[in-house]
């Protein structure tokens, strides 16, 4: 678990430096069209995060069950998920290339692509090592991909490449599951385990926890788009401190929650017949974090977004730490979900997540200043969401689902 605390934190120190040395290495123009590429494959890679939520929960799943596992292999699905993903963007391309691409296009498309294929093999890799609770090489296959994009775009800046190579940076860091493959042999090991459901049941579990997977995507990767669509006209300085504000605010818990999502599942996992209580402890580290983070944007926010990013980042200590109270609920909204997840809720699972959605995409037209609507969806959004896991998860039977059985399936036989 070390390893996993650590390659959480070189995650979260090189994804700031790649975007930090993009935006010094490209000019406003090319980051432009940088930063385009980078959240449309986050958005897709966003979405294909429910593989290795839902690999995790079955791999682990199967492990709490005495004598050996006889369902589907995981690995199997993950694969040909990303190979179908990674079609279905060429395939599409033609209808929207053109409108979210302004250059390189056809390399952008092919990258996509690639990039979003080997995805597969790297979610279904980093659940089944988490399932297995093989802390040390999944912790591995996050270090290495973070340092991937690192150094080649510490390369990159040296060496004054351009776009192109971004383009390539961005999707080099699924490189590490063939690497750690390679060179692990637990990783090995992993490729052949086993879940608790058969291949129907994981096949549908899987794509219901990628559907929640995308409305967290949409709200994390694409919310800069959400507010330019709630905006009439242009974006101005205001709303380029308030995007700016968000994401600052949102990294420091959502990155490391992230990296720790396989950890968590096998933790709710482990505890389903006490849910409430496996959330106790990271629920109070997650809230603890918030407070002081909210506190000290509120007192500092303000005067670091115009002493390091510039006078125009004008935001009030009270708008700032509003948005560190957003990406606080958020965080909370992504360990209920994992819990639900783990409980075998999956529809309940994806539903909050829609509904938290849905609810912070509405108050986000709300007619009232950017100011006040951006952290009011942020915040009330996700406790609506919330709301439906603890339901998901306080249901009777939720903490003993025959494995791969589904929200609304036939009820559990009693002895």
């Amino acid at each position: 678990m070390s390893r996993v605390a650590l390659a959480t934190v070189v995650a979260a120190i090189s994804g700031y430096l790649v975007l930090l040395l993009a935006a010094r290495g490209l000019g406003a123009d090319g980051y432009a069209a940088f930063a385009v590429f980078w959240a449309a494959y986050g958005l897709v890679t966003g979405t294909q995060n429910g593989q290795l939520q839902e690999t995790t929960r079955a791999v682990r799943g199967a492990r709490m069950h005495d004598g050996p596992a006889s369902g589907a292999r995981p690995m199997q699905l993950n694969a040909m998920v990303g190979l179908g993903l990674g079609a279905l963007v060429a395939v599409t391309a033609i209808a929207w290339a053109s409108t979210v691409f302004e250059s390189y296009r056809v390399e952008s498309v092919a990258l996509l692509a690639t990039g979003v294929a080997a995805f597969g093999i790297y979610a279904g890799l980093g659940g089944a090592l988490s399932g297995l609770g093989r802390w040390g090489p999944f912790g591995t296959l996050l270090i290495v991909d973070a340092l991937i994009r690192l150094i080649l775009t510490v390369i990159a800046v040296a060496a004054g490449w351009g776009l192109g190579a971004f383009l390539i940076i961005t999707v080099a860091g699924t490189v590490s599951s063939a690497i750690v493959l390679a060179l692990l042999r637990p990783a090995r090991e992993a490729l052949a385990v086993r879940g608790d459901a058969a291949a129907r049941e994981l096949v549908r579990n899987t794509f219901t926890a990628m559907a929640a997977a995308l409305a967290s995507a949409i709200l994390v990767m694409g919310f800069p788009v959400l507010i330019k669509l709630s905006t009439s006209g242009d974006l101005d300085s205001a709303a380029g401190a308030v995007i700016l504000a968000v994401t600052l605010t949102r990294a420091p818990l959502l990155v490391p929650l992230n990296s720790f999502q396989g950890a968590l599942i096998s933790r709710f996992v482990e505890g389903r017949d006490r849910l409430f209580a496996a959330l106790a402890a990271p629920l109070a580290i997650v809230l603890g974090v918030g407070a002081v983070g909210t506190i000290a944007a509120w007192v500092f926010g303000p005067w670091l977004l115009e002493n390091i990013f510039g006078g125009d980042y004008r935001l009030s200590g009270t708008t700032v730490a509003a948005l560190t109270a957003g990406a606080v609920a958020m965080a909370v909204l992504t360990l209920t979900g994992a819990m639900a997840l783990a409980a075998g809720r999956h529809r309940l699972y994806a539903a909050g997540w829609w509904v938290g959605t849905a609810v912070s995409i509405a108050l986000l037209f709300v007619p009232a200043d950017l100011e006040v609507r951006v952290p009011l969806a942020l915040i009330v959004g996700p406790l609506v969401g919330m709301a439906v896991h603890l339901v998901a998860a306080a249901r009777p039977g939720s903490a003993h689902e025959v494995p791969g059985q589904l929200p609304g399936d036939r009820p559990l036989p009693t002895d």
